[in-house]
């Protein structure tokens, strides 16, 4: 059974004060357990703070974006081999507040994937539809086409070194959630995509959920067969909500998906 993976991604939120108290609470519980991947996300004035408390724990340090150059003229952005210079282990790319909010588009997305992955780092590509696309019927063709256009660009070979999040824009900062089974449905969909294109990429490929995660409902997500960890937004800013996930074990593991994905 692979571990875990839990992204705290925490938006542009925090104070070098704030920060410190999270991360103290953080050590006291992360190595302790051993199942559990946990990534932390801050904004990029922090990343040193992160990197330092981090030192000898477990944890791993992410950022929230990366520019699709790798250097130029482009105030204000920050490249990969930057982050690489901060230890960064992972990158979000395309989260659903970055294509809404900075109309970032499929191409620009599967960019800043290939800079992420020159430089060493593991792009965690988000995914997902919004209500109105849902309501249309229109969420998996949504989806696979945000998949798809990554693959075809970047290629199944490196592809296999990404991390899927699936996030329906519809529960992010919303309070709502899908239902464990609309989650599973829609992991299930997107594994069984991968399994047509690579059926053992299919069983080692995490494809975490977002959107509205905290530690009431994410301990029935977890126990679905498809769902590999969490990216957990504001919950992830109170370290007894993120203890309480992070202490949750995925309930199934993978079955041989021959078998599973033809029903």
């Amino acid at each position: 059974m692979k571990q875990t993976l839990i992204i705290a991604n925490w938006k542009m939120n925090g104070s070098i004060l704030a920060n410190s108290k999270l991360l103290i609470a953080m050590l006291k519980f992360h190595n302790k357990l051993q199942h559990v991947e946990l990534v932390i996300c801050p904004p990029f004035p922090y990343l040193h703070q992160v990197k330092e408390y981090m030192v000898g724990s477990n944890i791993k340090l992410g950022a929230q974006n990366v520019n699709e150059n790798n250097s130029g003229a482009f105030t204000g952005e920050v490249s990969a081999d930057m982050l690489k210079e901060f230890s960064c282990r992972y990158v979000l790319i395309g989260h659903s507040e970055r294509r809404a909010l900075f109309q970032e588009s499929n191409d620009i997305i599967a960019k800043k994937i290939t800079q992420a992955m020159d430089a060493g780092l593991t792009p965690v590509l988000c995914i997902g539809e919004s209500l109105a696309q849902r309501e249309k019927g229109d969420a998996q063709a949504v989806i696979l086409e945000q998949l798809s256009c990554v693959i075809n660009d970047i290629g199944l070979k490196k592809f296999k070194s990404v991390v899927i999040a699936y996030e329906p824009i519809w529960a992010i900062g919303t309070g709502q959630t899908a239902s464990p089974e609309q989650a599973q449905k829609v992991h299930r969909m997107i594994r069984q995509y991968i399994y047509g294109l690579d059926p053992i990429l299919s069983k080692s490929i995490s494809i975490l959920y977002g959107g509205s995660v905290n530690e009431i409902n994410a301990a029935e997500l977890i126990k679905q067969k498809d769902i590999d960890g969490f990216l957990v937004g504001g919950a992830s800013l109170k370290s007894d909500s993120l203890e309480t996930i992070c202490k949750l074990k995925m309930g199934c593991s993978v079955a041989p998906y021959d078998m599973v994905l033809q029903g």
